[in-house]
């Protein structure tokens, strides 16, 4: 049993695929709360599925691009179980697992791009071909500098409508997807480090000079 589980963006997702399909998938309802949901989001899955930790075989996780708090949570859980359990961890760009239900789910015809919040007024930003394979990025960029009429899934459509008109879904990472985009060997599996892309906001101060 494979659990994935992605905290690239405010919501939390979590899902169980058995080889087969999905067997379960839960988000969460309130945003940034990836330190308080996602350990009982892992539990109510396992619980839904059941089964128990041990039946686990292997781990997938969302390395983003995302912030850095998100990330280091969803990461750390990932890396923390895997160890315990002894089972392998695999980490996938969150885009791409965007890009996979663009291409399982949508009509959109020809190539498109995903773009997720960034904050400060920036997008995470990737292009992709027809059959979801990522062409260029994933890089952060103001939305004005990449204004498109190509289609666009995630969030930058939603908080950038003017420069991204033509929007498709989903908006945010499908756990339930990056899982099967894995178990299908659909995905690039990269190492389970956090793609952060920018330096996070809280940084060390520089030494202080000694006093004479």
């Amino acid at each position: 049993m494979l659990l994935a589980l992605d905290t690239a963006t405010p919501l939390v997702s979590v899902a169980l695929h058995d080889g087969e399909r999905v067997v379960v998938e839960h988000s969460s309802e309130q945003p940034m709360k990836h330190g308080e949901h996602l350990a009982p989001l892992i539990a109510r899955a396992m619980e839904d599925a059941g089964i128990v930790r041990q039946d686990l075989t292997s781990i997938a996780v969302g390395v983003g691009p995302g912030p850095f708090t998100g990330l280091r949570v969803g990461i750390v859980t990932a890396r923390t179980l895997g160890f315990v359990l002894e089972i392998p961890v695999y980490g996938v760009c969150s885009l791409d697992a965007v890009a996979l239900e663009v291409v399982g789910t949508s009509t959109t015809p020809g190539s498109f791009l995903v773009a997720t919040d960034a904050r400060r007024k920036e997008v995470y930003l990737a292009s992709y071909d027809a059959d979801g394979r990522r062409l260029e990025g994933p890089v952060v960029t103001r939305p004005a500098e990449v204004a498109t009429d190509a289609p666009v899934a995630g969030a930058g459509p939603v908080l950038y409508p003017e420069h991204f008109p033509h929007p498709i879904a989903p908006v945010r990472p499908s756990a339930g997807w990056l899982a099967s985009g894995v178990i299908g060997e659909l995905v690039e599996l990269v190492d389970p480090e956090p793609l952060y892309l920018r330096r996070p906001d809280a940084v060390a101060g520089a030494p202080r000079k000694p006093v004479s």
